[in-house]
Parts: structure tokens; C-alpha cells; sequence
């Protein structure tokens, strides 16, 4: 492991800064953390408002990412009240914690990590701790501990696994009294990872590296290709429904809709063909803290039904040891291995899917490492795993995210989606938490949103096979597709029929209409398998019911497209899905409404441009917003019994009432 602190990079001497410094050092290595894994400390002085000061301990705050963390995602807390609370011979979690969040010396701080009092206690001023892949390959096998003492000799202390909180940190004071001496540079906790500790940070880094780049050496089939994952450019075809049938199966075990992610490398394929992968990757995580994300076991195959029986039947077996009454989590995977579909990863949300994948991506080098080159895998008991899993602490976590979003798991493609409606309604969406797939003719569409909810896909939508390509890279992204928004349209310029252009009617055809029809056949059988039913919204224009003078290929574009959802309103309520039109009039801020155009549609009209925004019954402009915000009205529970609809968005229109 190469050590990455640079002076050039860092000059500021202040103890807490080169603490954040170190902990982006330690946190920006995915093989040492992921994901809000990992904790780092450092003792130093506080003062208060009457410059009165005393010892303190600034520990990692819950919720803060060591590969981002600022000095604000510290929490000072008063070190000899810490040492107090280790003087206790019991604690409960619960206890603890509430002690930790009164004993905050800033009261906006966050809540302070679960392993404190363990950073309080070891005798240095800077701590860092992170879950190594090859400290976990090196104590995840029978003879862990004395391939540890193989290693690092008597130079680190060796502490069995303990789950974290006061247990753990009263059991490395009886292992600290045991073992350590004063060339004491580290500690493994078997099962979880590695602590190192020094007067100063940059120590306390430099000698985490020198301690994993040991274990390196020691592990020389961890080669850099294993570690290195990355999806090939192009991925095996696969047969879509096949895909969105089984996401509407762990969606029902799970108990709502869920995000279903296709990851596939030559790594993971090779992994996912192994004669004994079913054996090797249900023995459990690496370390327990993955269990949150990850669940205790994947999914080999797919028959999810068998799957989640077998998570009642754990949970059963254990919750008969728990003193508190327990509610089970719900016993849809988290994690699926297939030999066609190669490594699939399940979440509420996208973000949820990329955590589990970063994780198990993480851990298929380590267990083959582990199976293939040292004496066989093993992990923590079931009992062990069980606790953790269902440790109040850990729920906890879960809790901080709050209830899920009203669309959260749900799969919505957007078509215009990089400007004016299209855009208005994929904003929305994304609010209201589902994954989007945005299709537009614009580059701009793949950056006009960030984040793991967001695919955008430039797409001309009249080529039939780039919309092809861009399902699948939106099915294989997030699953399937629930929701339809048909934003992406053209108006072609103002023509009488008598001076019409044949080839501008044609395009106009395409975009509007044919396109359109290609979409509604190539999803038709997604949205029969949405966990909880497809919708489709397209919207047309006031045009459609009420057409003007010189917007023929425009008017009757719009007409035929509110006839094709009038017929799919009638072909797909049978398998749950509802298709219903909006139709707007005059939405000024889209691509369509230049300065130009719009000055000379006033003048025409013997107008300012602000009465001719206004140039309906309610006198109101109406706003890309406004449609956006019926449209995905539309696509809620609330008009569940809502179908073939057609609602008009113009500020009301003599001619259409």
C-alpha cells in the first residue's frame, strides 16, 4: 500500500485538520472503507467561551463519510468523562450512546461513533481504523490469529471478534493489558479490521500503510487485477423481461418496489461460475458491518421465494434468543449471483444497490483469495451475525434515512427530458425519489442531473434500434421501467395545408407519433411485471382537441399520438397499467418559445408579451412546472383508479371547454 500523505498537499499543522487530512487518506481507498465504514480520533485541547480548556477526544461522527470528512464531522467530547464511562463494568448500548450524545461538547455535533469509548481508551493521540480487505483475508480463516502473530509477530495486539460498543472496548483493555508493550504499532480485531495509533496523525497513517502493505506481501495472490473492478464495455445480452420478472419477485418479497442493478466484469463472471460459489458465498460478509447492506447470505440463482423462506427460518432461529421483541426486516435479497445475469445488486434506491455492489465487489477478491490460495473462507457464526444484523444500533442507521419517498423503487423513463417539460417532470420525479432514465437528442441530458437516481441517454427517439439500446442500458441500470413520461416532441414551422411540406409532415409523424408507438412496443411487457403497476403518461397538446390554422402536421401528429394512449389505456388495464394525456397549451419556458417567436406571436395578436402569456380564462402563465406537476400526480396512488384519461393544462381555453 502506497503511502499518499503529502506536505505539499496538507500544510496546515492544525491537530485537527491533519486529523481529517489522514481520515480522507484512509477513507479514499475503497479497499479500506466503504461507505461510512472505518473511524479515526484524535485527542486534543478544547476551550470553551471563558477560554477555560480541557483534554478532549474529537471522534468520527455517524453519518460522515471518511473519504469526505471535514473538521465539522468531528465530535469533541470530554476524555476523562470517556474514561469514566470505561471504569463501568456495564453499559448498555442504549446507555452508552445517550451518555455519548449528552457528553457532546458542541451541541450541533453529530452523534458521536459506537466504538469512542475504544478510541478513548488506547493510549496514543491519534487513532485510525479501517475494515482492510487484506487484514479480513488474513482473519478470516480457522488459523487467523496465529496468521496474524505470522505476520506482525507480537507487534500488533490480537483481539477476537466483539461486536462493537462497550463490550468491545472493555474487551481490548483486557487484551491491551495482556499484549501490549511499547513497540506496540497496531491491533487486529479478528473478523473486522485493523486499528493503528500514534502521537500524530501522519504517524498513525504511515504506520497503517506499512502494516497492510505487510499483509500484501504475505498475501501475494491479492494481486492488483482482483482488486481492480471495473464492467466491461459491453455486457452479454441478456433477455430484459427475464431481468424485470425477477425484480418484480424480490420487490414482492421485499414487500415494495426495489432498484435491481447489473454489474458483469470478467472477474465477477469467472466468480460467478465457480462449481462451489454456492458453498463459498453464503458462508457469510467479511466483516459484519456489511450485513446492513448486504444481507447475511446472497442469492445464488433465482428462485427468491426458496431465498426469503430461508431468511424467516434465520430469523426465527434467532429471535428466539433476543430478549427484546423483534421485528423482522424484510427477506428480499440484497445481493444476487447468476451465472447468465452475473452479479446483481438490490436497494430501495440506486444509491442502495451501488453500496451493496461496491461491498460484494470488494469481497469476491478476498474470498477467493481466501478459498483458492489459504485453508477455506470462514465466517462469523450465524448467532454473531444474527446480533449485529438486528442490533438496535445498526437499526438505527437505517432509521436516519428517514421513510421512503413516495416513488422510491420505482423506474420512470422520461423522453425530452434534457429542457422545458421533459426536464420539468424528470425534476420531479427525481424529488419524489424515483430512478429516472432521461432520453433526449441533447448531450446535455447525461449531465443534466447527477447522482445514482439519474441515466441519461442521448437519443434521437425517432431511430428505433439507439431506443433499444437505451432500454436495455436503463434496465440492466436500475431493473426494469414502472413509469413513462412522453415529453419529447417538435413543432414543425407554421404551414397551410395548401403550401404543406411532405417532408417536415413526415418528421413530424416520426417524432410525435411513430416513435411513440415503437416505445409503448418495446415496453409493454415491463410495465405488465412493475411491482406495483405501470403508468404512462404522455402528453400531447391542446392542439389535439382543439387545432389552429397552419399546424396541421403539428395538430395531427398530437391527435393521432391521444388516439394511440386512448387504445393502450384499452390493451393494458388488464395486466394493471394506466395510460393517461395530458394536453398543454402555450408552456412559454421550453425550447419551442424563442424571444423571436414569441415577439411575433404577440404582435400578431396586438399583445405585449406578457398578455400573450397570459391569454387564458384564469390570466396566468403556465409553467413547465405546472404540467410536470399533474403529470406525476398522475403517476401516484392517488389516481390509481384513474385511466384514459385527458386533462388539459392551459389555463383554461374557450375553444377546448
Amino acid at each position: 500500500m502506497k503511502n499518499l500523505w503529502d506536505e505539499t498537499d496538507f500544510k496546515d499543522s492544525d491537530t485537527l485538520s491533519c486529523c481529517a487530512y489522514g481520515s480522507r487518506l484512509l477513507g479514499g481507498d475503497r479497499s479500506l472503507v466503504l461507505h461510512g465504514g472505518g473511524n479515526t480520533s484524535v485527542k486534543a485541547e478544547w476551550k470553551d467561551v471563558t477560554g477555560s480548556s480541557l483534554d478532549a477526544l474529537y471522534v468520527k461522527g455517524s453519518g460522515w463519510d471518511l473519504a469526505t470528512i471535514e473538521v465539522p464531522g468531528f465530535t469533541p467530547l470530554p476524555l476523562s468523562r470517556m474514561q469514566e464511562l470505561l471504569g463501568l463494568d456495564k453499559l448498555s448500548d442504549e446507555d452508552m450512546m445517550a451518555e455519548l450524545s449528552t457528553a457532546r461538547l458542541r451541541p450541533d455535533a453529530p452523534q458521536p461513533s459506537v466504538e469512542t469509548l475504544l478510541h478513548a481508551f488506547l493510549p496514543y493521540r491519534s487513532v485510525q481504523h479501517s475494515h482492510a480487505d487484506v487484514i479480513l483475508s488474513l482473519t478470516n480463516v480457522e488459523e487467523g490469529e496465529e496468521t496474524v502473530r505470522e505476520v506482525y509477530g507480537d507487534s500488533v495486539v490480537v483481539v477476537p471478534y466483539v461486536m462493537p460498543g462497550f463490550d468491545l472496548a472493555k474487551a481490548v483493555q483486557e487484551a491491551w493489558d495482556d499484549q501490549a508493550h511499547s513497540e506496540t504499532v497496531g491491533m487486529v480485531l479478528l473478523h473486522h479490521g485493523l486499528f493503528t495509533f500514534a502521537e500524530t496523525t501522519r504517524d498513525a497513517y504511515g504506520r497503517h500503510t506499512d502494516l497492510i502493505t505487510k499483509a500484501e506481501k504475505f498475501l501475494d495472490g491479492l494481486s492488483e487485477k482482483h482488486r481492480e473492478k471495473k464492467d466491461l464495455n459491453k455486457k452479454a445480452e441478456i433477455a430484459l423481461v427475464e431481468l424485470a420478472n425477477l425484480r418484480q419477485k424480490v420487490s414482492q418479497a421485499a414487500g415494495a418496489p426495489m432498484i435491481l442493478s447489473r454489474h458483469t466484469c470478467e472477474e465477477i463472471d469467472n466468480f460467478v461460475s465457480r462449481p462451489d460459489v454456492e458453498s463459498l458465498a453464503t458462508r457469510g460478509p467479511l466483516t459484519p458491518d456489511h450485513i446492513i447492506r448486504t444481507k447475511r447470505t446472497p442469492l445464488i440463482g433465482r428462485d427468491v421465494d426458496k431465498y426469503a423462506q430461508e431468511y424467516r427460518d434465520y430469523f426465527d432461529r434467532n429471535n428466539e434468543r433476543s430478549k427484546n421483541d423483534l421485528t423482522m426486516l424484510d427477506p428480499a435479497p440484497r445481493v444476487i449471483l447468476d451465472k447468465e445475469f452475473g452479479l446483481l445488486t438490490i436497494g430501495a434506491t440506486a444509491k442502495d444497490a451501488d453500496i451493496a455492489s461496491d461491498i460484494y465487489q470488494q469481497t469476491i477478491p478476498v474470498l477467493e483469495t481466501l478459498e483458492d490460495q489459504r485453508s477455506g473462507y470462514v465466517a462469523l457464526g450465524e448467532e454473531d451475525l444474527f446480533d449485529l444484523e438486528y442490533w438496535d444500533l445498526e437499526q438505527a442507521k437505517l432509521r436516519l434515512a428517514g421513510p421512503r419517498k413516495e416513488f422510491a423503487g420505482q423506474i420512470a423513463l422520461v423522453t425530452g427530458a434534457a429542457s422545458g417539460i421533459g426536464y420539468a417532470c424528470a425534476a420531479e420525479l427525481l424529488a419524489r425519489g424515483a430512478s429516472v432514465i432521461g432520453f433526449d437528442i441533447n448531450p446535455e441530458v447525461e449531465t443534466i442531473f447527477s447522482g445514482p437516481e439519474w441515466l441519461g441517454q442521448v437519443v434521437d427517439v425517432s431511430d428505433e434500434d439507439a431506443q433499444v439500446e437505451a432500454i436495455r442500458q436503463g434496465v440492466e441500470r436500475f431493473g426494469g421501467v414502472d413509469i413513462l413520461v412522453v415529453g419529447a416532441g417538435i413543432f414543425p414551422s407554421s404551414e397551410l395545408i395548401s403550401e404543406l411540406n411532405l417532408d417536415a409532415w413526415q418528421k413530424s409523424m416520426d417524432v410525435n407519433v411513430t416513435s411513440v408507438s415503437r416505445l409503448f412496443h418495446h415496453l409493454a411487457p415491463l410495465f405488465a411485471l412493475a411491482p406495483a403497476g405501470g403508468k404512462v403518461v404522455v402528453v400531447a397538446s391542446r392542439n389535439a382537441l382543439a387545432p389552429g390554422k397552419g399546424a396541421a402536421a403539428y395538430s395531427t401528429a398530437k391527435s393521432a399520438l391521444t388516439q394511440l394512449s386512448r387504445v393502450a389505456a384499452f390493451e393494458w388495464a388488464e395486466h394493471g397499467v394506466r395510460v393517461n394525456v395530458v394536453h398543454p397549451d402555450n408552456v412559454f419556458d421550453t425550447g419551442l418559445w424563442t424571444e423571436e417567436v414569441l415577439n411575433q406571436r404577440a404582435a400578431n395578436y396586438e399583445m405585449t408579451v406578457d398578455e400573450y402569456k397570459a391569454r387564458n380564462l384564469l390570466k396566468m402563465e403556465v409553467k413547465a412546472r405546472h404540467v410536470a406537476s399533474v403529470v406525476v400526480e398522475l403517476c401516484s396512488d392517488r389516481f390509481g383508479a384513474t385511466t384514459g384519461a385527458q386533462i388539459p393544462i392551459d389555463g383554461g381555453n374557450e375553444r377546448t371547454i
